[in-house]
């Protein structure tokens, strides 16, 4: 997103603006990217060693996607509202936290499916999985963190450090299969030489992929409204409170 938009955006009456029909937008080519991409990977063949479980990955892979994208979000509006004080950074860090806690369970949970057929079990405490369930708890201790104390200023300031420090994590995710060795299967489509995956899975793959991130565009500026609109609330409040 270049700069002048972000700037403009900081504007909470011109995001309010903006996301007002951006958000519907985001959401409907999110559902026809998904669907489009569900319907051609339920068409495609089975795969010669996965079978039918291989349809899994058109759920899961966009899910670790959209859950590392959730938190790289948190991180940066999490950054912006401790250091500059931006309330509508504060607002949007907010909006996206159960986002990304939805996004890595749903990527975790389809993990388990597609392992216990491949490797024989729900769960082993493999590096990558172990991360991404380290990524789940971030969120969800973020989310605890804020409603746990009730001034929302000094829940916002400990909530933001939490979520600047997990940002170590989205590394270890990325790269553990690297680092570490793993059950779990290397880069297959950003790597050197192009990916492994064959087009018909790709395609779909991809049309998911794309469709998940739309979604979720479409889901943070939504919650990030209601949240805004919340606010607004409760500052009428208080005033009417003391008029």
């Amino acid at each position: 997103m270049p700069r002048a938009m972000i700037t403009a955006l900081a504007n909470p009456l011109r995001f309010m603006a903006f996301s007002r029909w951006a958000a519907p937008i985001c959401g409907l080519i999110a559902a026809g990217l998904i669907g489009a991409g569900v319907i051609l990977g339920f068409l495609a063949p089975e795969d010669y060693q996965q079978g039918a479980t291989v349809r899994i990955m058109f759920i899961h892979v966009p899910a670790a996607w959209t859950a590392m994208l959730s938190y790289a979000c948190l991180g940066g509006a999490s950054f912006f509202a401790l250091v500059f004080r931006h309330s509508l950074a504060d607002a949007a860090a907010r909006a996206v936290a159960p986002l990304g806690a939805g996004f890595t369970l749903l990527a975790l949970v389809t993990g388990s499916l597609w392992g216990r057929p491949m490797w024989g079990t729900w769960w082993v405490w493999d590096a990558r999985l172990t991360s991404v369930l380290v990524l789940f708890l971030l969120f969800v201790g973020y989310i605890a963190l804020r409603w746990s104390i009730d001034d929302e200023a000094r829940s916002g300031r400990a909530a933001a450090i939490l979520a600047l420090v997990g940002l170590i994590n989205l590394p270890i995710v990325k790269f553990s299969v690297d680092w570490w060795n793993s059950l779990h299967q290397g880069e297959s489509i950003f790597r050197a030489g192009g990916p492994t995956i064959a087009p018909v899975f790709l395609i779909p793959l991809a049309l998911t992929g794309v469709g998940y991130t739309f979604a979720f565009a479409a889901l943070w500026m939504t919650r990030t409204r209601a949240e805004v609109w919340r606010r607004r609330a409760q500052m009428v409040a208080v005033r009417a409170a003391f008029s």
